[in-house]
């Protein structure tokens, strides 16, 4: 396969209607319900920038103008707070608006296959990651960058793959894993969209990281409907896995869930127990908590 170049461009889904967090999410962005003190996307673009990529495009929907809000500059508040002397918030806040970032609208919300094929133009003859805001990753070599460092060595398609319990598979995609190439990359024989778990290949399940060649548009313009009615990317991915070379990247970092309500009250306790700000009152009141729930039993 031809030789792309580096990878410099990341896709951000960010279209979805929330329906989990309703109604918390009737007017406001889901990706902008803050874990302690910061937007879930935040942690997202954080990674991307971290990880060398350059350019970001976000697609977004209907009540997502706040995610462009946020990552723009607020003159009159970074005024205030200079004022003030305020330079750690005025740190915080100009974080946000050095980002090379792009938007695009995702008018109707056909699936994450449909909402790639966004980035198109955007992308053009280039690899590129998506990054998915359900999953904030910890890791010492951040996750998008395990799969920029794998393309460098294969100049492949990488997925980050995760082991996750049997009873679990119906939730995902899921790799059916060939050999395994090098330590935690295995060539992939084929996909799986949320299979029942008899029928599951493997529990190595696709989480929200994706490092794509540009062959997969032409793959999602003719991907029909799948699981749900919508374009399913694991469904064109599969597809493209039979004419180059796809791998799988188990990842075994740390992965916050935050796509559902246990998963980000969880996510929101333990970077809360990192945060210089609450993490002694936080350790004290969950100790407390503890010992009353113990108490009542």
């Amino acid at each position: 396969m031809e030789k792309l170049g580096k990878v410099r461009k990341a896709v951000i889904p960010a279209a979805g209607l929330g329906t989990r967090f309703l109604p918390a999410t009737k007017a406001m962005a889901k990706e902008m319900l803050p874990i302690v003190d910061k937007p879930t996307i935040q942690f997202i673009v954080e990674e991307a920038l971290k990880s060398g990529i350059e350019d970001i495009l976000i697609v977004t929907g209907k009540a997502k103008r706040p995610i462009e809000d946020h990552f723009d500059a607020n003159i009159e508040l970074e005024a205030n707070l200079k004022e003030k002397g305020k330079t750690e918030l005025l740190k915080l806040v100009e974080e946000t608006t050095d980002v090379n970032l792009h938007f695009i609208r995702q008018s109707h919300p056909k699936g994450l296959g449909h909402a790639v094929l966004q980035a198109k133009a955007f992308i053009g003859d280039e690899p590129f990651v998506v990054m998915l805001g359900d999953d904030i990753m910890d890791s010492k070599i951040p996750l998008t960058k395990q799969l920029m460092n794998d393309y460098e060595r294969t100049h492949a398609a990488t997925l980050a793959v995760m082991e996750v319990p049997e009873e679990d598979t119906s939730k995902y995609g899921i790799i059916n894993p060939g050999q395994e190439v090098s330590p935690g990359l295995f060539n992939v024989k084929n996909f799986v969209e949320k299979p029942k778990p008899q029928e599951a290949p493997s529990n190595l399940a696709i989480i929200g990281r994706y490092l794509l060649t540009p062959e997969i548009f032409g793959i999602l313009e003719n991907t029909q409907p799948g699981a749900g009615g919508e374009i399913q990317l694991t469904d064109a991915i599969d597809n493209l896995n039979k004419t180059q070379r796809v791998f799988a990247r188990k990842y075994t970092g740390t992965r916050y869930d935050v796509g559902d309500k246990f998963g980000f009250m969880k996510t929101s306790i333990e970077y809360g127990l990192t945060h210089p700000e609450v993490k002694d009152q936080l350790k004290e009141y969950l100790i407390d908590l503890g010992k009353k729930l113990a108490e009542k039993k």
